[in-house]
């Protein structure tokens, strides 16, 4: 009796579990081809053949993710009982949309490639060349330094040091067009001193050494302060480009480009320029102890400014040099 008790209490479980499958609500897109395996409304046997076969030995195969071929899913028909319903195979389908990888893409896309970095032995090359360069600039200054005897005149080695290579780079861009005069202005020395030097390179000669003023607000004899901002009142160091002559209030003047991004480039719309002053000169240092100062203009003496202007108008270079670390080390002009 306990045994049949048993069994009975099995074989009940069992037709819950196999039928619970034809309660659910079925769509015509679960199946291929629209055909459902069991409608809601065939009343079925709990245990009937049908059920077996539908839910049991028929193999319901996630296939579409994968998108298995015919060839995966033959073993499976096959192993079907002889005479049972056999859903189509799910290869006959059409597949669902499978996200592009990058395999699929396109073979343009792929042949899309970053830019090859430039190779090393160039670099070293450019490099080297670089560093070839700058050391004949610098040999090339120490020569004409040295037989212009320019330390007897009190100019800062350093000073035409920099000056010639800032020169030499401008000239390769094409910015000077009068190319014989280099003027320099040393505001490393005290403005009691002659600090403007205006040289001919081309002949190896020193035209001009004179007073030359600094701005009222960069120091009184030395000059420590710079400045690019207008209104400053301050000098700016760098390069700049003699541009044309035109008269103002302070007689014949010479417009300055400052070519120094960050330094000087504010110069034409600070209308820094190039004229003679009155209060830079030696009587003035003698009747006020020291040489005057002006808006931030390198102002000459009016006895020598029109000579000097005309000299060196037209696309020559002037450099404004001071020991500042700041500017040596990151002028464009200089390092480029």
């Amino acid at each position: 009796m306990r045994v049949f008790t048993n069994l009975l209490f099995k074989v009940t479980l069992s037709s819950m579990v196999l039928t619970a499958p034809a309660m659910t609500s079925l769509s015509h897109n679960d199946y291929p081809n629209g055909k459902l395996l069991m409608k809601k409304e065939t009343a079925t046997s709990f245990y009937s053949a049908a059920v077996i076969r539908n839910y049991i030995d028929h193999p319901v195969l996630e296939v579409r993710a994968m998108n298995a071929p015919a060839s995966v899913l033959a073993p499976a028909v096959a192993a079907a009982p002889a005479g049972a319903a056999v859903a189509a195979p799910v290869a006959a389908t059409a597949p669902l949309p499978v996200a592009k990888t990058p395999a699929a893409l396109p073979v343009a896309a792929a042949t899309l490639r970053a830019p090859e970095p430039m190779p090393v032995s160039r670099t070293l090359e450019r490099t080297s060349a670089k560093a070839a360069e700058l050391r004949m600039v610098i040999n090339q200054a120490s020569y004409i330094y040295a037989s212009m005897d320019l330390n007897e005149q009190g100019l800062d080695p350093k000073a035409f040091e920099y000056a010639w290579r800032g020169y030499h780079n401008l000239v390769k861009k094409g910015l000077i067009h009068k190319r014989a005069v280099l003027s320099i202005c040393d505001f490393s020395q005290s403005s009691r001193a002659k600090r403007m030097y205006v040289i001919d390179v081309l002949h190896r000669k020193l035209l001009y050494r004179t007073y030359v003023a600094h701005g009222q607000n960069s120091g009184d004899e030395y000059a420590t302060s710079f400045s690019n901002d207008p209104d400053s009142y301050k000098s700016s160091l760098g390069f700049y480009v003699t541009m044309r002559t035109y008269v103002g209030h302070n007689g014949l003047s010479l417009k300055l480009n400052g070519v120094d991004p960050g330094y000087n480039d504010m110069a034409l719309k600070r209308q820094i320029v190039l004229h003679g002053s009155s209060y830079v000169s030696a009587k003035y240092m003698k009747d006020y102890g020291e040489l005057g100062t002006s808006l931030g203009c390198p102002a000459l003496p009016s006895a020598v400014s029109g000579e000097i202007i005309h000299v060196v108008k037209g696309g020559s270079c002037l450099f404004i040099y001071h020991p500042t670390p700041q500017y040596l080390d990151n002028s464009s002009v200089i390092n480029s």
